[in-house]
């Protein structure tokens, strides 16, 4: 059990580190390249669509997967590695998102003035995504070497 649990904790960190890794190299610079109308009104779009089921099973399941797999492999090789995981991964997905990348995003929802909310949003809402991605990825790699310790 303890090797399906870390198997799946890897997997969904993984699967997070990779979605913010997406807005940072692909999502982000094309949106970049748009008029500021365009701008907020497909973030405003995704800030809505993101909120389904499957993101909150990835987001929500890698810390919950996480835990348990920390708790099954405890005294292990494996645990040290396991939780260095889930910290980073509450930090950099939880923490992050919460307390930067939420904030922005309720703010871009609101208002009229297109060029303000987004001169507001994009370069703080970026740069808060690299850490996210940044930490969420070494998440994963802790995850990863935890994982070869089981």
């Amino acid at each position: 059990m303890t090797s399906i649990l870390v198997v799946a904790a890897t997997v969904l960190t993984g699967l997070s580190a990779g979605l913010f890794a997406t807005f940072g190299y692909a999502v982000m610079p094309g949106l970049r390249r748009t008029d500021d109308a365009v701008f907020v009104q497909a973030m405003r779009a995704v800030n809505v669509a993101i909120l389904n089921p499957v993101f909150a099973v990835v987001f929500g399941g890698a810390f919950v997967v996480s835990v348990a797999a920390v708790v099954a492999s405890w005294g292990t090789s494996a645990a040290p590695w396991l939780l260095a995981s889930t910290l980073l991964y509450v930090v950099g997905a939880f923490v992050v998102t919460g307390v930067v990348n939420v904030p922005l995003n309720d703010a871009l929802a609101e208002g009229d003035e297109v060029r303000s909310l987004r001169a507001a949003f994009e370069r703080r809402w970026v740069a808060s995504n690299h850490v996210r991605s940044a930490l969420t990825t070494v998440a994963l790699v802790c995850a990863a070497i935890g994982a070869t310790h089981v």
